[in-house]
């Protein structure tokens, strides 16, 4: 018999004491009063080396808690157990210290324990679950405080970031201290906060995580590839939960539950340092409950001691939030910053918006104009210093740095690199640039698919790169960047590059071109943007069926960009996206066509010129051309397109002005009456009434007061001649 330490049972007879005497207050019929769990759980941990009969004592003493939970109030069943349990446990510790035999456990207890053990996948003998094994978990009930809980999820994907960047650089320098310090840190804090709102799973996987991480503190573990793998996977697991809780908070499902493979992951910490401790009889000790921590939200640094053993889970039927009787309040926000609802933060930007379309009438009102006081310019100029002022600085508020973007990049690339066998490096570069952060959104997807494009089609395996005389690790490189009014992203890979001739084949192949069509060598490369078009040789998990590029294409287009690709064979690919700043302001060119006012962005327009008599020849099949730059490239009337043409419009072939429009690398010539000049308009949506419009992609109020319609060029680009023709 293994004798406890005089402290630990002396610890372990006081709590029960304490127990015994909230007991006094408990009543069959009300809620159990939330000492007892408390007590119950620092028990748990004081009892972490004891006899599998204390163990299995406190397991079921846990059932009955849970069970009765998930019920509401105290039974007077489980309320007569405890009494029964408290005086058995008493006398177990004390035999436990003196080195004495137990008294025997009832039956019935063991059977309670077998359930618990069931639900939190580690047995009380330490043995552990099979691989796969899962516990389904309630994730949001009915009752429970959102807005604590969104507070919660807020900061912990922050925190997850943090993990994965750790991990990341963990398993590039497994015996960096400082990044091992940073990650232990932060689960630390992600369990403070779930126990805060009594997450009791959500703790017990953290407090695992920990301890693989506390072991390579103390030197006891490396950090090899299983441990980082289980990290992630860890890491992954609290993402979904977070997840799933921000979607039923926002009314999807409420109150399901969800699958999650914490006793397997248990199950594999266990294994992982049974395998590589030194002491691994120390390490096949069962697991306990460690107190709730402290409610306080805000991060604090872990103590250097060893991490207490952790929570037990509970049964499965049991809700994974157990509401508390009272919620501490959450802690302030850090004094550089604060979280504030995106409706208002919208909202804000709307009413600046407006703002400035008053100013600008205010400006150019003739009465004013006619006025002639300088008293009443200069109040006007300094009028309109402010607004502009305040139009910057609000948008600024939308702006955030593309580096979160990009550094989930680098879990994506270290999970293709182990899943295609290859060895990838990931370069960034202008992390701090900044853009809209709807922006920001709208760029993950597009960038997912072109990261696994050069992943898997552009960096060679090893083999192939040593024998064409490259290092066998590949490079990746996202770099963004600021020119002009938008935003320029670059995605280049060292890899095989495109050969365009092996383009050209799968394309006719694949019936995309004809055999005899006549393409340059820029139009061939984009036809990797087709739908369908695909180099793989066979359908892959990432790869083979034509679904990826061309989503990248509609994705950036759909948020008024554009997406050029360059390569030479045997030295890589580079992706260039030229996105606006934002989508809340465009620089548009004002175009006239009749007696309307047309807004073009910028970001479309290659080039204007005059239009000279017979410059406009029609070709069969392909309707009007004009030759730019020595190119033949198809010419839309947009008077007659949009049925503006007004009295002055000029006639087939007669004088006007040409705006060149690229989408891609597609291009269309616009014949307009006039240039109007350029402005920055805010953008308004169009109602129902448009719906059906494709042409338009929003409307503007200029500042005259007048409504102009902002074209959407990649909707006009790809019209086909005829449509143009006869309308």
């Amino acid at each position: 018999m293994m004798h406890g330490s005089s402290g630990t049972a002396g610890r372990a007879c006081g709590l029960l004491e304490q127990l015994g005497l909230e007991l006094a207050f408990a009543s069959a019929g009300a809620p159990a009063p939330p000492a007892i769990g408390d007590a119950l759980a620092q028990l748990e941990a004081a009892c972490a080396a004891a006899p599998g009969p204390i163990r299995q004592a406190l397991a079921a003493c846990r059932h009955w808690l849970t069970r009765d939970a998930a019920r509401g109030p105290l039974s007077a069943e489980t309320l007569r157990a405890i009494n029964d349990w408290q005086p058995w446990m008493v006398a177990a510790c004390l035999a436990w210290d003196r080195g004495q035999s137990l008294a025997a456990m009832p039956a019935e207890w063991a059977a309670d324990a077998t359930a618990t053990e069931r639900s939190s996948g580690v047995r009380t003998g330490g043995e552990t679950v099979p691989a796969g094994e899962t516990i389904d978990v309630m994730v949001l009930p009915e009752g429970f405080d959102d807005e604590m809980t969104e507070l919660f999820c807020a900061e912990s994907q922050d925190l997850l970031q943090e993990v994965e960047q750790g991990v990341l650089a963990l398993e590039r320098n497994p015996a960096d201290s400082a990044s091992i310090d940073v990650v232990f840190r932060v689960f630390h804090t992600f369990k403070g906060n779930a126990g805060v709102l009594k997450l009791v799973v959500l703790q017990r996987l953290t407090h695992e995580l920990e301890s693989v991480l506390d072991a390579a503190r103390r030197g006891k573990l490396t950090l090899g590839r299983d441990a980082i793998d289980l990290i992630l996977a860890g890491a992954d697991v609290l993402r979904r939960y977070v997840g799933e809780v921000l979607a039923q908070l926002s009314g999807h499902d409420r109150g399901r539950s969800i699958p999650l493979p914490v006793p397997e992951l248990i199950a594999r910490v266990q294994r992982l340092l049974s395998d590589r401790s030194p002491a691994p009889a120390a390490a096949a000790k069962p697991v306990a409950v460690v107190p709730p921590p402290s409610p306080a939200r805000s991060p604090a640094p872990p103590a250097p001691a060893p991490v207490p053993p952790s929570p037990s889970i509970p049964t499965a039927s049991v809700p994974l939030v157990s509401p508390p009787a009272e919620l501490p309040a959450p802690a302030t926000a850090a004094p550089s910053s604060v979280r504030v609802d995106t409706l208002k933060l919208d909202g804000l930007i709307d009413l600046v918006g407006e703002l400035v379309v008053a100013q600008s009438m205010v400006v150019q009102s003739p009465e004013l104009a006619a006025v002639g006081s300088q008293q009443l310019s200069r109040c006007l100029g300094q009028l309109r210093g402010i607004t502009s002022d305040l139009q910057r600085t609000a948008m600024s508020l939308r702006m955030v740095p593309i580096g979160g973007t990009f550094r989930r990049m680098a879990r994506l690339v270290r999970d293709l690199a182990v899943e295609l066998d290859k060895e990838i490096d990931l370069k960034l570069e202008g992390e701090e640039t900044e853009l809209d952060r709807t922006l920001v959104e709208e760029l993950a997807d597009p960038l997912v698919h072109m990261i696994r494009n050069s992943a898997d089609h552009g960096i060679e395996p090893p083999a192939a790169r040593v024998a064409a005389g490259k290092p066998a690790t590949g490079t990746i490189t996202l770099r963004a960047f600021h020119q002009g009014g938008f935003i320029v992203i670059k995605i280049e890979d060292d890899g095989r590059g495109l050969s365009p001739d092996r383009i050209r084949a799968k394309a006719v192949e694949r019936g995309l071109v004809q055999p005899d069509e006549r393409l340059e060598r820029t139009e061939i490369l984009d036809l990797i943007f087709r739908p369908g078009f695909s180099t793989a040789e066979q359908i892959t998990g990432l790869s083979g069926r034509g679904v990826g590029m061309d989503v990248v294409r509609r994705g950036i287009e759909g948020i008024r960009g554009k997406v050029e690709v360059t390569s030479v064979e045997g030295r890589g690919t580079t992706f260039t996206l030229s996105v606006p700043l934002t989508l809340a302001i465009i620089e548009g060119l004002i175009v006239g066509v009749g007696d309307q006012r047309y807004i073009v962005p910028t970001l479309s327009v290659r080039e204007s010129f005059r239009l000279t008599p017979g410059a406009v020849t029609t070709i069969q099949g392909r309707g009007e051309v004009v030759e730019v730059r020595g190119r033949l490239t198809p010419i839309l009337r947009l008077g007659r397109f949009l049925g503006d043409a007004g009295p002055g419009a000029p006639a087939a072939g007669a004088e006007g002005i040409v705006v060149v429009v690229e989408s891609g690398q597609d291009c269309r010539c616009l014949l307009v009456d006039d240039l109007l000049g350029k402005q920055e308009v805010v953008i308004k949506s169009l109602g129902d009434m448009f719906r059906g419009r494709t042409a338009f992609a929003g409307a503007a109020i200029l500042g005259d007061g007048r409504v102009g319609l902002i074209l959407d060029v990649n909707a006009l680009v790809k019209l086909k001649s005829a449509a143009g023709d006869a309308a």
